[in-house]
């Protein structure tokens, strides 16, 4: 099941993104998840954006001394 998110009047993409998922650049997926809504720049209020989950990152890339 997705999480979604009811906009605010005056939301825009990049605060969604830093809001719901922990920073700005995940804006590029946030408006894939939500291609209906791709132009919108500021949103009006109540409509509902599905929030896509975060990828796990299965392997953690240490220095060779580690």
């Amino acid at each position: 099941m997705a999480d979604l998110y009811t906009t605010k009047q005056g939301d825009m993409w990049d605060a969604i993104a830093l809001a719901r998922m922990g920073s700005e650049m995940h804006m590029a997926r946030l408006i894939e998840a939500n291609p209906d809504h791709r132009e919108t720049v500021v949103f009006s209020a109540g409509i509902e954006l599905v929030i896509p989950k975060s990828e796990k990152q299965t392997e953690t890339v240490l220095p060779p001394w580690k």
